[in-house]
């Protein structure tokens, strides 16, 4: 096998990639930690479309960069696997639709789950979101925290998540694991696996990141000067994306600084809106399109909800497309080697720290709700069993967790 090709497996199709990120975006419930680890096990250990080692330095990459982590590891998975740009996007698209359509839906009033079954199904996807999220601490820490040091670097990190709360504690635990790697890590195995090549052009990738910066100021000066009200959502959506680290509930009070204190969303519209993106799948920022189609001041509706859609995640994948090229070059050196080698262990850190606070804290509320994420646990792990099938087992769970 090609040494250039051993890390990422054979070239797949832009269908393959749509298709594969379609079941994600229709299953992949619980948050970005929780979508990080339904991408590991549909498309790392089922489909094998890379190895476990290139995707948690991909993790730790996306884990450093402004946006949601979680779209832009299916992102750089859909460019990887698609053969380009073409994939990327059909990953993007087929894993953000559902739940933003889900969500334009109940912007339009289409909100009937109501009552103590509904009740009982968003519980159920919370316990699930136990599952998947402490099969994915298992099975890296296994694999990325495997001897002493790394163990330490990963239990470093979980400290630091848990005392410096919010972004900063992430982006301080990958520090922590780089500088930690290098004097630690120095003496472990190689990487094996090859080298981890994108299809994208150096000269895409700058354009990607010039670009990222002409839109993270342009708008906001041509909205000031056009009177555009389409400008200014598009501003005030794109710099919500581009200035949030750690993505999901993180870009939360950036929105709500944009859309309700200028007056455009009501702070009840806010948050009926925010708690019906918690019972849908796929990634928390398509909160910008029920906002997009809710606020006030024209353009709203369909055209609104594709502004916001649009703006909140371009930043995203501008940056990661910009940085992608060069990626490769950095993660075979030695000493990068080393130092990803403890950015691994802290991200197993980040993981374990999410695992308990916010999956845990806000599903588990008693032994039966224990007992039920456990069951769920073993059919990932021991079972084998897909994911989507947990999900709706564990849903129905919760359900009668809520007629008991």
């Amino acid at each position: 096998m090609p040494a250039e090709t051993a890390s990422a497996g054979r070239p797949g199709s832009v269908t393959e990639v749509f298709l594969a990120f379609l079941k994600l975006g229709l299953t992949s419930f619980g948050g970005p930690i929780a979508h990080l680890g339904y991408f590991r096990d549909e498309l790392i250990l089922r489909r094998r479309w890379l190895d476990e080692r290139g995707y948690a330095d991909l993790v730790a990459l996306c884990q450093f960069l402004p946006g949601p982590a979680s779209s832009q590891v299916g992102f750089s998975l859909g460019v990887l696997r698609g053969g380009g740009l073409l994939g990327g996007l059909a990953a993007w698209t087929a894993f953000t639709l559902p739940s933003a359509l889900l969500l334009l839906a109940f912007a339009y009033g289409a909100s009937a789950l109501t009552g103590p079954v509904a009740e009982g199904v968003i519980h159920g996807l919370k316990l699930v979101a136990v599952a998947v999220v402490a099969q994915a601490v298992w099975g890296m820490a296994r694999s990325l925290a495997p001897d002493r040091p790394r163990a330490g670097i990963a239990v470093a990190a979980l400290f630091l998540v848990v005392f410096v709360a919010g972004s900063f504690g992430q982006l301080g635990a990958i520090v922590l694991g780089a500088v930690a790697g290098l004097v630690l890590c120095r003496t472990a195995p190689q990487a094996q696996g090859g080298h981890l090549t994108f299809p994208i052009s150096r000269r895409a990738g700058a354009v990607s990141l010039v670009a990222f910066a002409v839109l993270l100021v342009g708008p906001q000066l041509l909205a000031a000067g056009l009177q555009s009200q389409a400008l200014a959502l598009f501003d005030a959506f794109f710099r919500s994306g581009a200035l949030v680290f750690g993505g999901g509930h993180v870009v939360l009070p950036l929105l709500q600084t944009e859309v309700v204190n200028p007056g455009w969303v009501s702070p009840g519209t806010f948050l009926a809106g925010y708690g019906a993106a918690q019972a849908v799948p796929g990634p928390l920022f398509t909160f910008a399109a029920y906002l997009g189609a809710v606020v006030g001041p024209a353009p709203h509706g369909v055209v609104g909800a594709a502004i916001a859609l649009v703006a909140i995640f371009l930043p995203g994948v501008l940056l990661v497309y910009g940085t992608l090229p060069y990626w490769d070059a950095f993660r075979t050196r030695p000493l990068a080697q080393a130092a990803m080698r403890g950015t691994n262990a802290a991200v197993v850190g980040i993981l374990g720290s999410a695992l308990y606070d916010p999956v845990w804290t806000s599903a588990i509320g008693n032994p039966r709700d224990f007992a039920v994420a456990s069951l769920a646990f073993v059919l990932l792990t021991v079972g084998r069993v897909a994911p989507w099938i947990v999900v709706v087992l564990t849903a129905l769970g919760g359900v009668a967790l809520a007629m008991l």
